[in-house]
């Protein structure tokens, strides 16, 4: 596992900077072009066929912990409300899904959007092993591990009070060979083509970057029970943004000062920004951009670099950069970070982070939210 993952993070940058351009142009050029053309359709297809190639990507990122986590204390209770109003398209009309919520459920500290990864993924292994029909129930509750639970089951746990997410099936359950098994990357019991075997080993990573325990338990015809246990958050629920994403301005008239070695990459956001009406200095590499910096006599609002540099990492430009232009806001953007923005793959409080692969709207959205 460490050593796929160390793979992965070593390739996801520069995977990501080529899918970058590929995903901007793409949507670029589809902004201009009829709906109902042929055209369209095609690149339409052209872009679902790259969401799949940066989500496996995505997933051997996540399965080997490399993967970069926006934490905040939500509620897991609204999260899985949320997500039931969606599933049900997904499972079927021939599943019922049944869900038993913790009225004073703990908060948990969490990316919501990989919690959100992680029911997906197990009501889809629900809904497989159950093809002719079935109950998937989703439940929470407030649990205490003792000493004794964690030293036989959990012992990278300490004891304490944890907040517990079980999803049920009563599918055709697991031997024991299989149960053993399914939290390995690639191991899948599906037809070849049918699926990567990504799915629980995403999963498995997702709750361990968490801090977290996964335990499955299963017997052949008697269904499956996926138990989740995540760390008790101290901290009051954090009030969640209610502006929904596409109602956001996404124009401005502030600079940017751009810092991407990849050339495609550092054209394709150049020409978006102006686009959207910014004005914007570009640099292809750190000491490029202290340089440029010097000679520029009006006002940089943002800095916007990558974090992953020949000479030097983003933050330590960010940092010399502020020496000198005290105020000015700086939003990382990278497909893998080496630890220097992160800590054990959480983003380090205050950090404004944008993950590579990104679209031309969430480039444009998280300038605007960075600026305020």
């Amino acid at each position: 596992m460490d050593a796929i993952g160390r793979l992965a993070g070593g390739i996801a940058h520069d995977f990501y900077n080529i899918l970058v351009p590929i995903i901007g142009y793409v949507e670029l050029t589809m902004m201009n072009l009829d709906t109902q053309s042929r055209l369209y359709a095609n690149l339409k297809h052209v872009r679902q066929a790259i969401d799949r190639a940066a989500g496996l990507t995505r997933q051997i990122l996540t399965f080997g912990r490399k993967q970069v986590l926006e934490m905040r204390v939500i509620d897991l209770n609204a999260v899985v409300a949320d997500f039931g109003k969606m599933v049900k398209r997904l499972i079927g009309e021939d599943i019922e899904l049944r869900t038993f919520l913790e009225p004073d459920l703990y908060p948990v500290k969490a990316d919501k959007g990989q919690l959100e990864q992680v029911l997906l993924n197990l009501a889809v292994n629900a809904r497989d092993a159950m093809p002719i029909g079935g109950k998937l129930t989703v439940e929470t509750a407030n649990v205490y591990l003792d000493e004794g639970y964690v030293r036989h089951y959990a012992d990278s746990l300490p004891a304490g009070r944890y907040t517990m997410l079980a999803v049920s099936d009563t599918g055709h359950g697991m031997a024991p060979d299989i149960r053993q098994k399914v939290f390995e990357p690639f191991f899948t019991t599906r037809a070849q083509g049918k699926g990567t075997g990504l799915g629980l080993a995403t999963v498995f990573g997702i709750v361990k970057q968490h801090g977290g325990d996964i335990r499955v338990y299963s017997e052949p015809g008697e269904g499956a029970t996926f138990k989740i246990y995540l760390p008790r958050a101290r901290d009051v629920v954090e009030p969640q943004d209610a502006t929904p994403a596409e109602s956001r301005a996404i124009h401005g008239t502030e600079t940017v000062f751009v810092v991407e070695d990849d050339e495609m990459v550092c054209r394709l956001i150049c020409e978006t920004l102006t686009a959207h009406g910014y004005k914007v200095v570009e640099a292809r590499s750190p000491g490029d951009a202290l340089k440029r910096l010097s000679g520029c006599r009006e006002t940089v609002h943002l800095l916007l670099t990558d974090v992953i540099m020949p000479d030097m990492n983003g933050k330590e430009l960010y940092r010399r950069v502020a020496a000198v232009r005290p105020g000015i806001k700086v939003l990382y953007m990278s497909g893998y970070t080496d630890n220097i923005i992160v800590h054990h793959g959480i983003l380090d409080e205050g950090i404004d982070f944008l993950q590579k692969p990104f679209t031309v709207h969430s480039l444009t959205q998280k300038i605007r939210e960075v600026l305020g």
